[in-house]
């Protein structure tokens, strides 16, 4: 593994690449292809943009109808995420800056307002990256965020807000007659909503790879290109779900911890997402340099510009 050294400057996005060099590893081999149902409609839309296929089929993805659950905030604030409406922080500017590059890699995208946070491993910060990004997201005034807790193995996106979690998205997809709509759940934050993992199967990989897939995340997003997805993938080197799901989004962005993701397994997860969305790498754990960029000190009682 590399010594990394401190970094003072530049996005969390553009420090990743001075400790990284993953390119190579995005040209290398790529998982192996799943065979996809052919759904003549559904192959007809999914190249297109979400307001093209709208326009043709008239269809508009619903407003969530459930009852409104609380964050606890108390919950947030001592697992050290984002506080809504919190103080500035340095970390809630670092998450401002990195919404900012997402959401102009978003715009126009061909599939749609979909983001994967991932990692190679468990334990990388891929889940506490999901939950302050959504939470940073849900910030903005003409957005509207879904965070899907698609870690079927180890799901805890809900818990970890205080939200009591029901059916969810491997429900829907295994059984017809659930409604993914119906699975949402609506917080006190009005543009911020949860979908459940919902009850693991063995047959996870299967139902993500089904043309099903597409046409309920379709349902979702249609005609609503306000609403973005954020999903929480498994780890990629240890389920196999989470390479099909990354087929899904528009951008994965890839959680390393400096001080523990070898290079080498880097390389193994980046190349597990060769040929489907954009890929941008997301460095976490890393210490900056004294007298660097210290966000939030700015904003502090008594500081003199």
């Amino acid at each position: 593994m590399n010594k990394h050294k401190s970094l003072s400057s530049g996005s969390l996005i553009e420090r990743a690449t001075e400790i990284y060099d993953f390119n190579a590893a995005l040209q290398g081999r790529a998982a192996p292809a799943v065979e996809v149902p052919e759904d003549e409609a559904l192959v007809e839309l999914a190249p297109q943009a979400p307001e093209i296929a709208a326009a043709q089929t008239g269809y508009r993805a619903p407003d969530w109808s459930g009852p409104v659950q609380p964050i606890d905030r108390i919950a947030l604030v001592e697992a050290g995420y984002l506080l809504p409406d919190g103080p500035v922080t340095a970390m809630s500017e670092e998450f401002r800056l990195l919404k900012r590059d997402l959401l102009a890699a978003l715009a126009g995208h061909a599939r749609g307002n979909r983001v994967l946070v991932c990692s190679a491993h468990s334990g990388d910060g891929k889940s506490f990256t999901a939950i302050n990004l959504a939470l940073s997201l849900a910030a903005e005034k003409d957005r509207e965020i879904l965070l899907v807790d698609a870690d079927f193995g180890k799901p805890g996106i809900p818990e970890a807000l205080g939200l009591t979690a029901g059916p969810g998205l491997m429900d829907a997809l295994a059984d017809p007659a659930i409604t993914i709509e119906d699975c949402v759940l609506r917080t006190d934050i009005p543009s911020l909503s949860v979908l459940p993992a919902g009850q693991r199967s063995n047959n996870d990989t299967e139902y993500l790879s089904s043309a099903r897939t597409e046409m309920l995340l379709g349902r979702l997003t249609e005609g609503r290109p306000e609403r973005i997805i954020l999903f929480d993938s498994p780890p990629l080197l240890a389920a196999s779900a989470a390479s099909v799901l990354a087929s899904h989004a528009a951008i994965a962005l890839l959680v390393v911890r400096a001080d523990r993701t070898a290079e080498g397994a880097l390389r193994e997860a980046a190349a597990m997402l060769r040929g489907g969305p954009d890929v941008r790498l997301l460095i976490n754990g890393v210490r900056f340099a004294s007298g660097g960029r210290r966000f939030g000190s700015y904003y502090a009682k008594g500081q003199a510009d």
